[in-house]
C-alpha cells in the first residue's frame, strides 16, 4: 500500500500528516486556516486520497508559515508514498471547471520539481486567506514531492471558485499520474529511473 506518515516541527509550525495514495477519500484537515482546510479536503477528495493533517502554527503572525509548511510536509509524504514510481502513468492533464472559473493543470511526476503558476487577476483575499499563499503552497509541495506542475487560469473572476478549481485539478491530475498502469512495473522513463 502506498502510504506515509510525516511529522515536522520547527520554531514556526508543528505538523503531523498521514497520507494514503490509493485511498477512499477519508479526509481530516485541521490547520487553523479554515479556507485552506477546505481546499485540502477538496484536493484529497478529488484525488481519492486519504489525508489527515494537523498543524499548529504561528497564526498570530499570519497564515504564511502554516500553509507553506503543510505544502512541504505533504510533498515529503507523497515522495515517500510514491516509492520508486514503478509502473505509474507519470503524466496527466486536466481542465477543471468551477462555475465561471476554469483552470488547466498539467503534471509530470518526474523527480524534477518545477512550477509554472499562471494565475492572473486573482484578488488579494478570500475572506481572511491571502490568495498569494496558493502559489507558495504549490511551490513548497512540488519541491518536496519532485513534481513538475503547470497551473493556468483559463478564465474566472470569483477568487473562491478559481482557487477551488485549482486545488481540485491538482488532486485529479496527481491521482491520474500515479495510477499503476504498467503491469511489468517498469519505471516510465527511457533513463530507467525517475
Amino acid at each position: 500500500m502506498r502510504q506515509s506518515t510525516v511529522k515536522r516541527t520547527t520554531s514556526e509550525t508543528a505538523i503531523d500528516l498521514s497520507l494514503v495514495i490509493d485511498g477512499r477519500k477519508e479526509v481530516e484537515a485541521d490547520t487553523g486556516v479554515g479556507f485552506f482546510d477546505h481546499m485540502l479536503m477538496l484536493f484529497a477528495a478529488h484525488g481519492s486520497f486519504d489525508l489527515t493533517v494537523k498543524a499548529d502554527g504561528d497564526l498570530y503572525v499570519d497564515d504564511h508559515h502554516t500553509v507553506e509548511d503543510v505544502g512541504i510536509v505533504l510533498g515529503q509524504a507523497f515522495r515517500e508514498a510514491m516509492g520508486d514510481k514503478r509502473g505509474i502513468k507519470r503524466y496527466a492533464t486536466d481542465f477543471t471547471p468551477m462555475d465561471e472559473s476554469l483552470s488547466l493543470v498539467s503534471i509530470d511526476v518526474s523527480n524534477r520539481p518545477f512550477l509554472v503558476y499562471d494565475v492572473s487577476g486573482l484578488g488579494e483575499k478570500v475572506g481572511q486567506f491571502d490568495t498569494e499563499l496558493v502559489e507558495e503552497f504549490l511551490r513548497a509541495f512540488i519541491n518536496q514531492a519532485g513534481i513538475t506542475l503547470h497551473v493556468k487560469l483559463i478564465h474566472g473572476y470569483n477568487n473562491h471558485h478559481i482557487i477551488e478549481s485549482i486545488f481540485k485539478g491538482v488532486g485529479r491530475v496527481l491521482s491520474e499520474a500515479l495510477v499503476i498502469q504498467d503491469s511489468n512495473g517498469d519505471v516510465p522513463s527511457t533513463k530507467g529511473k525517475l
